[in-house]
């Protein structure tokens, strides 16, 4: 027998062992073993059992351990995972290491974030246990096991004795007590009361019969709702019916952000059922995590994309909420698409797929239109709500204070008096895009990028985003050494000080990267924002879409423009979704909202139509200049991007890359490049890219197949650094 073992490796899928003195029966695909490659001790799963290998066995190596009891990759997931890796042409190694947690790559036992508990064996008193009679303190311990109706730890034995360990390690010995292990609930998963479910309204309880009807087998189906019209109550009311069978729910959002608001609300109705995932959590964390559901325990799994990796045992129901954010996309290492592999798991799981937003991407648009998926609608807001108000003003020759309109302060006025909050949304963090010097008009740019830097007054430091360099600002502009430096353009930082005194009296509050560094820092502030504790909420993207605050009555879109004129294709559809769910914030309560949107181009098609049409129509527009210029979804894309030190060295594999599609000549095929990427220069890297495109993805598949082997032995391509994106969201 010949094993074929991935590691996490990316020069090919597997690599091929012998069992050595292993029992054959015990060596399943899915289990890790330690391997000899090339000298190093690594850790690796099995993929597959081979009866004949293309190398020659006196070559081979054998196993030199064997991890698991049982399977830490169920089958299922390990078929997920083959696909994947074929997919996006990635090794299988990288890909199913992406889908473990930390400690498990580096070969920790699964039961190793456990908490170890005692129990008793022995069913005779421990008064009446003769060899116990003068071990008072063993007597204790074993006295307190027996009269409790679960498992105990260390920390509840130590009220009954004063040094419990001790005296465990004896009764161990003598046979009448024996150690369990049990999985870890995560933090904050204990809840005390429940909330009870609302009554649905006939739209939303058409959509949970629609679904109902199609559980235990393979359906996608798009509920697509206007932001506020109750989408997560449909979808605890789909995990309502599913937990109730026995079986388990997987729930995906994109960001952080959006877990702490749907964990509590999820917790508040299901209890210590859920378990959340996401990159905030500590590695013995996520393994626990990992553990519950992997053991049933856990009923509910909530996370971002890496969730969709997660092991179940029973899997009933996938959900991809905000399914058109293009977070759900990696876009380092493994490129996989969550929303694409969480269809993909419901086909091999054979269970419903649910995907949730208020503005559809285009592509799941196209499938519900053809009736590949099913289409849901929401056309009204839950309850009393009504759609915010919009008002476009342009800001072109209006004095402005620090970014502000006079309209926008008198509506901030207006709304805060009346005792309610506001938002305001710029997805630009620090205090400033730059630093102009008033004498040369020179700008400080990072040393590594073709980017300039930005001011963080809270730091006094100057930070790129791109690369992470960082310094302390001159005293005096470093090209002409005489001029005064000054702040240009707004972060969401001056938008806080600004506000600070203008609005003394209203407490306010910034969401962003810098100011939610701390652990449980985001939680904290959301919490605090729905107990109204902050009159004025200053946010990025990490308060656009998703949350419930239903006090906020003004949203206040400080600058719009930066999306307008961009030249990824996906520009006006990305803009259109973020404004419409910005603005979904406001008016999700009792009182009618406003939205406020700044802009220096308000005759801007895109823009006039978001005052009148809704997304249905505009995406209609859309979709119709994508189909004339033959864009996804009506064709389909793979980047090859390509970085260096030297820019000749980068051009020069590229340009070969290029010849080698001419040569393989399968048409119908577009090449687009090589060119410069938008950000040509970052952390000191010339970067450039070459686009595939196709009508037919089958041919862009055959294409690929054959150019990256290719690519792998070309001379050029070991000076730089390469990567392939199939169905890029970003051509960044």
């Amino acid at each position: 027998m010949i094993l074929a073992i991935a590691l996490a490796s990316p020069v090919a899928d597997h690599f091929d062992y012998l069992p050595g003195h292993f029992d054959s029966s015990t060596l399943i695909p899915g289990i890790r073993v330690k391997v000899d490659f090339a000298g190093r001790k690594l850790i690796g799963v099995i993929v597959e059992l081979k009866a004949s290998t293309d190398i020659d066995p006196q070559r081979l190596k054998p196993i030199l351990a064997v991890i698991d009891d049982h399977p830490v990759i169920p089958e299922p997931l390990m078929k997920l995972l083959s696909r994947a890796a074929h997919y996006y042409h990635h090794p299988l190694g990288e890909v199913i290491f992406t889908a473990l947690p930390t400690r498990l790559r580096n070969g920790q036992s699964i039961d190793s974030t456990d908490k170890m508990l005692w129990q008793a064996t022995a069913s005779t008193p421990a008064d009446d246990l003769p060899e116990l009679k003068r071990a008072s303190a063993q007597r204790a311990c074993l006295k307190q096991l027996q009269q409790s109706s679960r498992a105990m730890d260390l920390g509840e034995l130590k009220s009954h004795t004063s040094h419990p360990g001790t005296a465990l390690k004896n009764l161990l010995e003598k046979g009448l007590v024996q150690q369990v292990s049990q999985p870890v609930l995560p933090p904050g998963a204990t809840v005390t009361t429940r909330s009870t479910p609302p009554t649905l309204n006939p739209e939303q309880d058409s959509a949970v019969q629609s679904i109902q009807a199609h559980l235990g087998a393979f359906v996608v189906s798009l509920l697509d709702g206007v932001t506020g019209s109750g989408k997560t109550e449909v979808y605890l009311a789909l995990i309502q019916s599913v937990i109730d069978t026995g079986q388990q729910a997987l729930v995906l959002v994109p960001e952080i952000s959006l877990t702490p608001q749907l964990n509590h609300r999820f917790c508040a109705r299901f209890g210590n059922a859920v378990v959340s995932l996401h990159s905030g959590l500590t590695d013995r964390e996520r393994q626990s995590a990992w553990r519950l559901a992997r053991e049933g325990i856990a009923r509910i799994v909530l996370g971002t994309r890496s969730a969709v990796f997660i092991p179940t045992l029973a899997l009933g129901l996938i959900i991809v909420d905000e399914e058109h954010d293009p977070s759900l996309k990696q876009q380092e290492g493994f490129r996989y698409h969550a929303r694409d592999l969480a269809i993909l798991r419901g086909q091999i799981e054979q269970c419903p797929v649910l995907l949730g937003s208020a503005t559809p991407a285009l592509e799941t648009l196209v499938h519900a239109q053809s009736g590949k998926y099913h289409h849901l609608k929401l056309t009204k807001r839950a309850g009393d709500a009504r759609p915010p108000q919009l008002h476009l003003v342009n800001i072109c020759r209006q004095e402005l204070i620090e970014g502000f309109s006079g309209f926008l302060l008198d509506k901030m006025r207006q709304h805060l008096d009346q005792g309610h909050q506001v938002l305001l949304f710029l997805n630009r963090r620090g205090y400033a895009p730059l630093l102009l010097c008033h004498s040369c008009g020179a700008t400080l740019d990072c040393p590594r990028c073709d980017a300039h830097t930005t001011y963080h007054r809270a730091f006094n430091e100057l930070r790129c985003h791109h690369c992470g360099y960082h310094t302390s600002p001159p005293r005096h502009c470093p090209h002409c050494t005489e001029g005064q430096l000054r702040p240009l353009g707004l972060g969401t930082q001056k938008i806080e000080t600004t506000l600070q005194g203008y609005f003394p009296d209203a407490p306010l509050i910034r969401i962003d990267r810098d100011s939610m560094s701390r652990k449980h820092a985001l939680p904290e502030a959301l919490t605090a924002i729905a107990q109204g504790d902050y009159r004025i909420i200053i946010g990025t993207q990490m308060l656009a879409k998703g949350h419930d605050f239903p006090n906020i009555t003004l949203v206040g879109m400080i600058d719009v423009d930066q999306g307008l004129f961009s030249t990824d294709f996906r520009a006006q559809e990305r803009l259109a979704q973020q404004i419409l769910q910005v603005s979904g914030r406001a008016g999700r309560g009792k009182i009618p909202g406003e939205v406020v949107i700044q802009t220096h181009q308000p005759e801007h098609p895109l823009l006039q139509s978001l005052l009148t049409d809704r997304y249905e129509q505009i995406s209609a527009t859309l979709l119709q200049e994508r189909q004339e210029t033959t864009w996804p979804p009506f064709s389909h894309l793979a980047l090859l991007r390509a970085s260096a030190h030297k820019a000749g060295e980068v051009q020069q594999f590229l340009r070969e890359a290029c010849h080698y599609c001419h040569q393989i000549n399968l048409a119908p095929l577009d090449i687009l490049g090589p060119v410069a990427a938008p950000l040509a220069r970052k952390a000191g890297r010339y970067r450039f890219q070459l686009l595939l495109r196709t009508s037919e993805r089958k041919q862009l598949h055959l294409l690929l197949k054959q150019l990256l082997p290719a690519l792998r032995k070309m001379k050029s391509g070991r000076k730089v650094r390469w990567s392939m994106d199939v169905d890029p969201v970003d051509l960044g």
